[in-house]
């Protein structure tokens, strides 16, 4: 098939945690069955409920994934099941004419009946097709691609880019829009791609579109499981899924609100079990549902190169850090504490330095510029603290961000600069708002202090913003919240505190744009998509500007 690639030559919301310990629920919780509504079959032959999938892109590879229902009461997080043999099929065309790579696996119970292929052998910068089939029933075919070779001279990249997708909030129209581009290399997601509290407990202004499964807050495996799997039948995901590669990474909702490595905000430590036993859980139910290689320690961090223009640095900002500390605590300086771990930290910085592409992509989280509030009046403050998770009576920074980790930050900020390592960009979600930043080594005296990066911050596919906590018309508070937001944080350039969406983001060797869109009703399932704004980097400024059309 054609290829897209050119030659260079040839041109969060948090909660308040809930008062009453739930200690007898969550025992019951625990006891309860689990399932979860799937479309309705008529046979009992095995079926393909819950779409096809790949991701992680290689230049040789890819990773194939799906979840086979060999039997009706193998429902995911059940248990049961027969093992079932699942053979997989990939093609340079949609008819499988050109058939370049076969195989089997065996799904079982014990992996929730899900399947991995990692395929090699493929060409680099090259669409396939792909399919499954087990028992005599086979999958719809889906659309892939891998990544160009190391070495290739690679003229344009195209990434789709999302975040915070709670299902109870809205619809996943994004990802129907991102899917209907057709243009898109890989599509990235920066965490929170599921939600662990329970109906009616997390942001819907007050209304639940849709209610997920199981309908109480998530704890042990089979929850997470059953979890994943109600969002897998989103037809919205499923096209995603069915068009490009993912290239996830994880936050605390995967896990619980607000996680650390020794817990979380939204974690009741004998109530609802150990945390150790929860982050195990939620770790093995996420890497049996996604189409994600585990990577170094049993987590997201990992790279992915796509030829001479650019590599992709994907963190995992909740496996090691240190808890959040309290707002305005000294403690946000101590040397001891971490957003990163120091092992991978070391590794980030050692890739950083060592990257021979034009463009240093990371995929990261939490916003790593810093966020100061400034002088908001009553009336914004209080529902600003609340999407932050932090005290109404006044804040200065955002813990469970970089803010809260300023040591981590000082010191990678410093190794950019003191390398000369240019063109680096942060791709950031959790926020539920849409921000263009410089990263200032020094924000207290930015603009006078240089800028050692630059970040594009996503706003979330529906979870609840500003304007939702505020029950106002969308665009109200940021035409209030923004003037003040960027006169205490000069390196802002663009915040939209209100709208839902996603980005596109077009990296040429002069530049890395990200396109900001906008749905026209996350409550809406045919909600339309519109262009909002852009901002780009060009290469070497490490800052950023406006432009005024989409790629």
């Amino acid at each position: 098939m054609t290829s897209r690639y050119r030659s260079a030559e040839t041109n969060s919301l948090s909660p308040r945690r809930r008062t009453v310990v739930k200690a007898a629920a969550a025992g019951a919780v625990l006891a309860a069955p689990l399932t979860v509504a799937l479309p309705a079959r008529a046979a009992e032959a095995p079926a393909f409920l819950h779409g096809i999938a790949s991701g992680d892109p290689l230049p040789d590879g890819i990773l194939l994934w799906t979840r086979v229902t060999p039997t009706p009461e193998a429902e995911p997080g059940s248990g049961l099941g027969p093992d079932t043999e699942v053979s997989w099929t990939v093609a340079k065309d949609k008819a499988f004419t050109t058939v370049v790579a076969k195989g089997s696996v065996t799904a079982t119970a014990s992996s929730d009946h899900t399947v991995k292929a990692d395929v090699r052998g493929l060409a680099p910068a090259t669409d396939y097709w792909f399919r499954f089939s087990a028992g005599g029933t086979t999958s719809p075919a889906a659309r892939t691609r891998t990544a160009p070779a190391a070495d290739a001279a690679v003229a344009n990249l195209r990434f789709g880019v999302v975040s915070c997708a709670n299902w109870e909030a809205g619809y996943f129209s994004s990802y129907r829009h991102l899917a209907a581009r057709g243009d898109l290399d890989a599509w990235l997601h920066l965490g929170d791609y599921i939600y662990e509290y329970g109906t009616g407990e997390y942001g819907t202004r007050d209304t639940v579109v849709r209610q997920h499964a199981p309908t109480h807050e998530i704890l042990g495996l089979a929850d997470y499981r059953v979890r994943h799997a109600k969002y897998k039948t989103d037809p919205d995901l499923q096209a995603l899924h069915a068009v490009a590669p993912v290239v996830a990474i994880w936050d605390d909702h995967e896990f619980a609100n607000d996680a650390w490595s020794g817990g979380a905000e939204n974690h009741t430590e004998g109530a609802e079990g150990t945390w150790t036993a929860r982050q195990a859980a939620a770790k093995q139910a996420y890497f049996e549902w996604m189409p994600v290689r585990t990577a170094t320690a049993g987590t997201t961090y990992r790279r992915l190169r796509f030829g001479k223009l650019a590599d992709l640095s994907l963190l995992d900002l909740r496996s090691f850090r240190s808890q959040q500390v309290s707002v305005g605590s000294g403690s946000v300086d101590d040397r001891d504490r971490t957003i990163t771990g120091r092992a991978q930290l070391d590794w980030l910085k050692t890739g950083l330095k060592s990257s021979d592409t034009t463009w240093r992509l990371i995929g990261n989280s939490v916003m790593i510029s810093p966020f100061a509030i400034g002088s908001l009046s009553a009336d914004l403050l209080k529902p600003l603290a609340e999407l932050l998770g932090l005290p109404k009576e006044g804040l200065a920074l955002n813990t469970d961000q970089w803010d809260g980790y300023t040591d981590d930050r000082r010191e990678l900020l410093a190794h950019l600069r003191s390398n000369a390592i240019r063109n680096t960009v942060f791709l950031t979600g959790d926020i539920h708002m849409a921000w263009a930043n410089d990263v200032p080594v020094d924000a207290g005296t930015y603009p006078l202090s240089a800028s050692a990066a630059t970040e594009f911050v996503v706003t979330s596919v529906t979870s609840d913003n500003l304007d939702d906590i505020l029950k106002v018309p969308e665009g109200t508070v940021t035409a209030l919240a923004a003037p003040i937001i960027q006169v205490a944080n000069r390196h802002v350039h663009w915040v939209d505190t209100d709208r839902h969406g996603y980005g596109v983001l077009d990296i040429t060797a002069d530049r890395a744009q990200m396109d900001y869109y906008v749905l026209s009703d996350k409550t809406k399932a045919d909600a339309t998509s519109s262009w909002a704004r852009s901002y780009r980097t060009r290469t070497g400024t490490q800052k950023v500007e406006r432009t005024y059309t989409p790629v």
